[in-house]
């Protein structure tokens, strides 16, 4: 699969050829629902807690006598029923987080890339490099190329003038290409690689393949 390279100027750069056992799969949307879902849960902290009838600190004297008052009998204050008694079946500590494979992770991955490339929203530049760290003329560049709604992805190291003029446009995250992965890839409309970032992905996979 052959894809045009867009300079940040919004002039043409040549064209790269992007491998289809990685940008030219069928897209799976029950691979990539279970991938965000694993991303998601893994992120949760988990520390929701409250307390039990164990754990709220209120007297443990019978509130009255057992019988002959009429009432049902009761014991201790902390009964989930009272007024500052704990909580029954309230939720505890844990771990949100479930496995799944790396070979699943990193199917997910391909199939996300597949869906960008297939709906026409990938677009692949040749560098991503700013003179200066100012946000107003690196908006102005993204307007022209359509990059209302993105996530970009660099080489192993960003530029710094680059990510700094980038990170004050809403809507527009900046990774390098260690910091792939799918739920941020979905959540933009846009996905925008550089060469450098197309060469490490197609050598990762490469490298996964051979093992």
């Amino acid at each position: 699969m052959d894809i045009q390279i867009t300079k940040l100027d919004g002039s043409k750069g040549g064209k790269v050829s992007l491998a289809d056992d990685i940008f030219g799969l069928e897209p799976r949307q029950d691979i990539l629902q279970r991938m965000v879902r694993y991303q998601r849960t893994k992120a949760r902290q988990g520390t929701h807690q409250t307390q039990g009838r164990s754990d709220v600190d209120r007297t443990g004297a019978r509130l009255y006598r057992q019988k002959g008052t009429g009432n049902a009998r009761h014991h201790a204050a902390s009964a989930p029923q009272f007024r500052g008694g704990g909580k029954a079946h309230g939720p505890q500590s844990r771990d949100h987080s479930h496995g799944l494979t790396k070979k699943f992770r990193a199917l997910a991955l391909k199939h996300a890339l597949s869906a960008k490339a297939k709906d026409g929203s990938l677009v692949i530049v040749d560098d991503m490099a700013a003179k200066e760290p100012k946000t107003a003329a690196l908006r102005t560049q993204f307007g022209k190329l359509g990059l209302g709604n993105a996530l970009m992805i660099g080489g192993s190291e960003l530029d710094t003038n680059f990510a700094l003029a980038a990170r004050n446009i809403p809507n527009v995250d900046v990774l390098p290409v260690q910091g792939i992965n799918v739920y941020d890839i979905l959540r933009r409309n846009t996905l925008v690689l550089s060469k450098d970032a197309v060469d490490a992905i197609n050598a990762r996979f490469d490298k996964e393949a051979s093992k």
